[in-house]
């Protein structure tokens, strides 16, 4: 089985898009730094800033379910699916190639 090179997914894929996949809309933002709902378990507790995300940099946490990473973890944590099918589902999903390691 051929592996995907998760380092270019990271690279081609931003976390702006992945965001735009999961119907991310923030509530407020500080120039790169931006905070809303959590997409992983939407919190209902009232605390709309429990999720921030640094967009530059493509890495994540909420302060609610603790999650956090960048934004091929974040499509693996919404899609319940392990790293490797995630990659092949984003790429899939934004339409691009996926960036395959073929071994020989």
């Amino acid at each position: 089985m051929a592996g995907v090179d998760f380092g270019r997914v990271r690279s081609e894929i931003t976390m702006e898009q992945v965001l735009d996949l999961l119907g991310f809309e923030p509530v407020s933002r500080s120039g790169v730094q931006w905070y809303g709902v959590c997409p992983l378990h939407e919190s209902r507790s009232g605390n709309r800033r429990g999720f921030s995300v640094n967009v530059a940099l493509g890495r994540y946490y909420c302060h609610g379910c603790r999650s956090r990473g960048n934004q091929l973890e974040l499509w693996s944590s919404a899609t319940n699916r392990p790293l490797y099918q995630a990659a092949i589902d984003l790429c899939n999903r934004l339409g691009r190639d996926v960036p395959w390691i073929v071994r020989w």
